[in-house]
């Protein structure tokens, strides 16, 4: 890794399950259910991921869902959403709290806690207590926490640097280990302002193929420390090849020409 950041032996060995020796990251996130429910393409978790896991390097995932849909012989990271609180039923979903303990995090070996925070919300100190208390909490065990600079309706600039910059230095400031966020123009600034592992989030799916590997390779070249993606990989009507392509976008260093390529011929 390339921060200075001092870490114990557990918390260093738990932070080398989600990220590979080359610093970067392939995350699957699947945690959607948590406040939409049975996402399409995401009805079935043990089948939709099957194929997955072979090619990822660390899930994002609820507690409930490892439980039961995991093999306990999967041994890439484990980090496990850990706030909560209002489904898509309620008018306003950033209404969240601190939904799982670290403690109870560590019983089902997760290698980070994961806690979204919405800043400039109505529920902005909320979400902003409920994520410290879970890096306070963590810090006794030694457990990495992941923080999502997540965004709610009412915010019109959700993709703008002034914005996703101030969300990722704060969660670096609160100690936060790992920063997930959304990729924009200028995310290098981003990247340099951030002294922490920054990963993308994928968001809704987009028009094509050709625009996720845009993505990914753009932020690669910023100094992404990787992704984080769902819907993304999923949702596409070829799963398992686009996951193997995202892959090699991220440590192989492909282009989106090569990546195109790669698919094609794996489609073949």
């Amino acid at each position: 890794m390339k921060y200075l950041t001092k870490m114990s032996y557990g918390k260093e060995n738990r932070m080398n399950k989600i990220f590979q020796k080359d610093g970067k990251t392939v995350m699957l996130a699947i945690d959607h259910g948590y406040f939409m429910g049975p996402v399409t393409g995401m009805e079935e978790p043990i089948k939709a991921t099957e194929k997955l896991l072979p090619h990822i390097d660390s899930l994002m995932l609820s507690p409930g869902i490892l439980n039961s849909c995991v093999p306990t012989d999967f041994n890439g990271g484990i980090v496990l959403r850990s706030s909560g609180g209002s489904s898509i039923t309620q008018p306003d979903i950033t209404n969240e709290i601190m939904t799982l303990e670290a403690l109870e995090a560590v019983k089902l070996n997760a290698s980070a806690m994961a806690l979204s925070f919405y800043v400039g919300t109505e529920f902005e100190k909320q979400t902003i207590e409920a994520l410290t208390m879970a890096i306070n909490d963590a810090a006794k065990l030694e457990l990495p926490v992941l923080a999502v600079t997540a965004v709610g309706k009412a915010l019109k600039d959700k993709k703008e640097l002034r914005f996703l910059g101030l969300c990722s230095r704060m969660a670096a400031e609160f100690g936060a280990d790992i920063v997930k966020t959304y990729y924009c123009d200028g995310f290098e600034k981003i990247v340099k302002s951030t002294p922490k592992p920054v990963v993308i989030a994928g968001g809704k799916k987009l028009d094509s193929n050709r625009d996720v590997f845009e993505l990914v390779y753009s932020a690669m070249q910023a100094g992404a420390a990787g992704v984080d993606l769902g819907r993304n990989v999923w949702k596409n009507d070829d799963p398992e090849i686009m996951i193997k392509v995202i892959n090699a976008l991220v440590h192989k260093n492909l282009t989106a020409d090569q990546a195109e390529e790669m698919f094609r011929d794996l489609k073949k």
